[in-house]
C-alpha cells in the first residue's frame, strides 16, 4: 500500500484507540532498517509507523553531507517507493525533536509538506514531534500552538510531550526523578491551549515514569495509572469523551508486558521501539563476524571469502532478525492482524 494518507493515518488513531491496541513506532536510520521495519509489520498483518529522530536523520544523509532535512527526506522518499510493495499501511513520522533544532529540522520539513499539499500532492510526513520537555510548560505549549497551526496546514498530525522521559536518546538527557511522572494540571493545561482537534489532530507523549535506553526487566518503575488519572481529569473538567487524549508511550525498553497492556487501555495509540530493534539487527551482524572470521578477514596473507563479507549476506541476516522483533512488538501492542488495508 502507498504511505498512508492523512485520511488513513486518522482512522489508524482511531481504530487504534477504539479497538484497545497500540502501533510500534520504528526508529529507521536507513535503507535497510526500513526495510525491516516493512517486513516486520507485513508478517504480522499490523499497520505501523516508521520515524526518524535528528540523529537517524542526519546519518541517513550520509556521513559527508550530514543534514537533518536531507536524510529526513532521502529515507522518506525512500519509504514512499517500497511501501507501495507491502500489504499494510505505514505512516511516516519524525521523532524528538527540542527547541534548538526546530528552524532546522521540523519547521522545514512542515514547509514541505505544506507546499506538497499546496500543488494537490500529499503531505511527505503524516506527523512530526515537537520535544519541549526541556522547557517550562508554558513555553512548551505556546511553540505547541503554533506548531500545531503550522501542521493543520499541511494536514498532518503534531505529537509534543509533557513531563519529562529519563535516560538518553541522540544526545538528550534528562535524569530520572519525580519528572517523569506528568501532573495532572499538565494534562489540563495542554488541553486548554491545544483543545481536542478542532485545531488541529495532536498525539500527546505524556510521561509515566519512561526511561530511554537499554534496561532490565523490572528495572523501569512505570506507573500506567497516571495516564487513567489524566484521561480523567481532563474528561471530567471538559466533558469529553473518556479517553480525549491520544496518547504515546516513549521509553518502552525493559518495560513488562503487562504495563505496556496497561497503558493502552488508557487510550497508548502508539509506541516508540528502538532499543530493542537496533540490538536485534545488529545481534544479526554480530553472529555473522563471530562465524565467519576468517572469511570477513583477510587472515594470514589469505583472500577471504567474498560470499562472507558481501554486505548483503549479513543484512539479509540482520532484516529478518530485526523484522523478527518488529512481529514481537506488534504481538506485544496487539495489533498483529488488525490491518484493514490490502
Amino acid at each position: 500500500m502507498p504511505i498512508a494518507t492523512p485520511e488513513v493515518y486518522a482512522d489508524m488513531i482511531t481504530r487504534a484507540k477504539e479497538g484497545g491496541f497500540a502501533y510500534p513506532a520504528i526508529n529507521c536510520t536507513s535503507s535497510e532498517s526500513i526495510n525491516a521495519a516493512l517486513r516486520g509489520f507485513a508478517d504480522a498483518g499490523s499497520d505501523g509507523i516508521i520515524q526518524f529522530s535528528t540523529g537517524g536523520a542526519e546519518f541517513g544523509s550520509g556521513t559527508r553531507v550530514e543534514d537533518m532535512v536531507t536524510g529526513a527526506v532521502a529515507l522518506a522518499e525512500f519509504a514512499h517507493v517500497v511501501a507501495k510493495r507491502y500489504p499494510v499501511n505505514v505512516a511516516l513520522h519524525t521523532d524528538h525533536c527540542p527547541k534548538d533544532k526546530l528552524d532546522t529540522y521540523v519547521r522545514p520539513l512542515i514547509k514541505l509538506s505544506q507546499d506538497r499539499v499546496a500543488a494537490g500532492q500529499e503531505p511527505l510526513f503524516q506527523s512530526h514531534m515537537w520535544d519541549g520537555s526541556a522547557i517550562e510548560l508554558t513555553e512548551n505549549l505556546e511553540i505547541a500552538q503554533d506548531l500545531l497551526t503550522e501542521a493543520a496546514k499541511a494536514k498532518i498530525v503534531l505529537e509534543l510531550e509533557i513531563g519529562v522521559v529519563g535516560g538518553e536518546e541522540d544526545g538528550v538527557a534528562h535524569e530520572i526523578n519525580e519528572k517523569l511522572y506528568t501532573a495532572d494540571g499538565d494534562f489540563v493545561r495542554t488541553a486548554e491551549a491545544l483543545g481536542f482537534g478542532e485545531k488541529g489532530v495532536y498525539l500527546l507523549a505524556a510521561t509515566f515514569g519512561n526511561v530511554h535506553g537499554v534496561y532490565k526487566p523490572g528495572n523501569v518503575k512505570l506507573r500506567p495509572d497516571v495516564l487513567k488519572r489524566g484521561q480523567e481529569v481532563v474528561a471530567e473538567q471538559f466533558g469529553t469523551g473518556e479517553k480525549p487524549f491520544n496518547l504515546v508511550f516513549h521509553g518502552g525498553s525493559g518495560s513488562d508486558l503487562s504495563d505496556i497492556r496497561e497503558a493502552i487501555t488508557y487510550g497508548v495509540v502508539k509506541m516508540n521501539v528502538d532499543t530493542d530493534t537496533q540490538y536485534a539487527l545488529t545481534r544479526a551482524i554480530a553472529g555473522h563476524m563471530f562465524s565467519n572470521y576468517d572469511g570477513v578477514l583477510k587472515v594470514d596473507g589469505e583472500v577471504g571469502v567474498k560470499k562472507a563479507y558481501d554486505p548483503r549476506t549479513y543484512m539479509k541476516l540482520a532484516e529478518a532478525s530485526m523484522a523478527d522483533r518488529v512481529v514481537r512488538a506488534c504481538e506485544d501492542l496487539l495489533s498483529a492482524g488488525q490491518s484493514q488495508a490490502g
